[in-house]
């Protein structure tokens, strides 16, 4: 596990900085529910009437003014979209960087087989949009229960996984990306992530394009649809 280790020590900086943003942009999402308690039926009714703004962000499945509905929303889009750029930017180098540093002659000339190399780096590529996701979801839960409020745990355990499951998705795909590019790929890991999100709102909006759900790994994750049915599709 040599491989994983250096990984892990290589990308510890990068690591620490995406998982502080969100979890620091999430705990003042959760902080700043108290003082907004009193406002959310104006503001779900403002919501509710913004016709296609509401459905694309599925603001129309759910009630802005309950902390699950607010938490899926404002957390929801914090996490999706924070959660989805790390892991694409964590995994579509991982790969390419060894032929771009020129590192790649030193490492296959140890007693190493390619498909080890390949293996402990998509390890090492897991552990960290895993570690990412235990520590957002026990700093979200923990902020929940300072408010004074109680914690749906069925609901938010349920978006937390989706989220997980579309990063896993998100990140294999740039994975295997890495593998045919020669030079920095920073720019498609971000680009990639956006487009599939973009491609979400698009399916929200309009039926015509609803088969974008199939295709985007965000369509999987909706916090309305997810905290409505409790369930995941």
């Amino acid at each position: 596990m040599t491989i994983v280790r250096h990984e892990l020590r290589l990308g510890k900086k990068a690591f620490v900085i995406w998982t502080a943003s969100i979890g620091f942009l999430l705990v003042v999402c959760i902080f700043l529910y108290p003082e907004m308690k009193g406002q959310m039926d104006s503001i779900s009714t403002m919501f509710s009437s913004m016709g296609s703004f509401t459905a694309a962000f599925g603001m129309d499945k759910l009630n802005f003014g309950t902390l699950v509905g607010y938490y899926a929303i404002e957390c929801g889009n914090v996490l999706g979209l924070g959660g989805a750029f790390f892991s694409a930017l964590c995994a579509v180098s991982i790969l390419c960087k060894e032929e771009k540093d020129r590192t790649a002659e030193f490492l296959l000339t140890h007693p190493i087989s390619r498909s080890k190399i390949v293996t402990e780096k998509l390890i090492a590529v897991l552990i960290q949009v895993t570690a990412l996701n235990i520590i957002i979801f026990l700093l979200s839960v923990l902020s929940i229960a300072v408010i004074g409020e109680s914690i749906p745990w069925k609901a938010i355990s349920l978006l937390h996984l989706a989220f997980f499951f579309m990063q896993l998705e998100l990140s294999g795909v740039c994975f295997g990306l890495s593998a045919f590019m020669r030079r920095g790929s920073l720019g498609v890991g971000l680009g990639l992530a956006f487009i599939l999100y973009f491609m979400n709102l698009i399916s929200n909006i309009t039926e015509s394009a609803s088969f974008l759900k199939y295709i985007t790994p965000f369509g999987y994750c909706e916090g309305g649809q997810i905290t409505v049915d409790l369930s995941l599709e």
